[in-house]
């Protein structure tokens, strides 16, 4: 690790200062439990480093006077867990809770883990996020990797395990940054993850210097949500594959729905076409499975990956199911080679 410098601001504006500062490579920190690693391994070299903890704005979780869900970019993702006024969001917490590292659950941040860097171990060993424009994914071991809008050079998958839920309830980001034209905006979460398509490109759409300061969640006036993950073995390792989902059900029929999958494509990946499908149909078993296979109809494996196909489409089915109060079981894990096994 590096040598940096280490700045402690007292407010947003004194942090999207020290984090714009020209000519000199910064990076946030609130948890620490992704940077550290990276900087660690040689991946982030930063040459200041700016924590936002104590940023007293930044650590609450409030709702406002329109509903609308307030978490601040130092809040801890037990914060948001024991938070009564998150009980809107029982997808997240749902994700939350099957993290079963107390320390990370203590210590990382609900933003932080949004914007959690891709665990692709090329990347994480030091050969950027398109991994010589793909070959070394197409060529090594791909096990873990996309199977979903996977045809260009980026072939990891999106990190995080809340995004996929808080996509779904509509969330968007408040962004600060440097100068007048757009030094204060909000972005649609499902806007803020791209694909990279060049070297030096990022997973999101964040400039330098700027800086989230709160996910806003709107209010969901009844929607039914629900996460469900597939996990390899227990612990705090990353899913196979993931599903959120949201729906809006009156008289037994959904109305509106949201699905959305993790780690199965470079972005969290909106099922559109699965969800529509989903309208004019109550939720039960046989319209559960017709949805989660139209939700990977756009699949493509690569050499080592088939197997995660049937785990997303199980992840799809059974969030759906446990949306509308089925007891579909714990979070699932699972050996690689024992995928055929889940239904």
């Amino acid at each position: 690790m590096k040598n940096f410098e280490y700045a402690q601001p007292r407010s947003e504006a004194e942090a999207v200062t020290l984090l714009s500062e020209p000519g000199r490579k910064s990076a946030v920190l609130a948890g620490g439990t992704d940077l550290i690693g990276l900087m660690n391994r040689g991946v982030e070299s930063p040459e200041r480093i700016v924590n936002i903890r104590e940023i007293r704005s930044l650590q609450s979780i409030d709702l406002d006077a329109d509903g609308n869900l307030w978490v601040g970019a130092a809040a801890s993702l037990d914060d948001f867990f024991d938070a009564k006024q998150a009980d809107s969001c029982p997808s997240v917490k749902q994700i939350i809770a099957g993290i079963s590292s107390p320390q990370l659950r203590a210590q990382g941040t609900v933003v932080g883990e949004l914007l959690r860097r891709p665990t692709c171990w090329y990347f994480r060993s030091g050969h950027g996020l398109l991994a010589r424009d793909g070959k070394m994914v197409v060529d090594g071991d791909n096990r873990y990797h996309a199977i979903l809008d996977n045809r260009g050079y980026a072939k990891f998958v999106s990190a995080s395990r809340i995004a996929p839920a808080l996509i779904s309830l509509g969330a968007h980001v408040r962004v600060l940054g440097p100068g007048s034209g757009e030094s204060e905006h909000y972005v649609e979460l499902e806007r803020l993850f791209r694909k990279p398509e060049k070297a030096d490109d990022v997973e999101h759409a964040l400039q330098p210097g700027q800086l989230v300061t709160h996910i806003v969640i709107p209010p969901q006036h009844g929607r039914l949500a629900a996460a469900y993950e597939v996990r390899q073995g227990e612990g705090p390792d990353q899913p196979l594959a993931a599903c959120a989902v949201n729906l809006q059900i009156e008289k037994g029929k959904v109305q509106w729905a949201r699905i959305v999958l993790g780690q199965v494509a470079p972005t969290p990946w909106i099922a559109r076409d699965a969800a529509s499908s989903l309208i004019g149909f109550s939720v039960d078993e046989q319209t559960a499975a017709r949805v989660s296979y139209e939700a990977v109809a756009h699949a493509m494996s690569l050499s080592h990956n088939e197997y995660k196909i049937q785990l997303a489409a199980v992840a799809v089915k059974r969030a759906l199911l446990k949306a509308v109060g089925q007891d579909v079981g714990d979070f699932s894990s699972c050996a690689v080679e024992e995928y055929d096994v889940l239904a």
